[in-house]
């Protein structure tokens, strides 16, 4: 069977995760940018995860 690209297994992000990932030091603009950026990939792949770990977002 052929496995796709969102089917691998990661682990479900944490709200503690979140949160921590928004204490990054950046310009509020660039920040509410990633968030929007690596939410908009989990949402499009149906992914937990963005593939920018550490950043605002994922």
């Amino acid at each position: 069977m052929k496995r796709h690209e969102h089917d691998r297994q990661h682990p479900r992000p944490s709200a503690r995760a979140f949160l921590t990932n928004l204490e990054v030091t950046m310009p509020l603009r660039k920040k509410i940018w990633l968030i929007f950026r690596n939410n908009m990939k989990k949402i499009i792949t149906l992914s937990d995860c963005c593939g920018h770990p550490g950043e605002p977002g994922c």
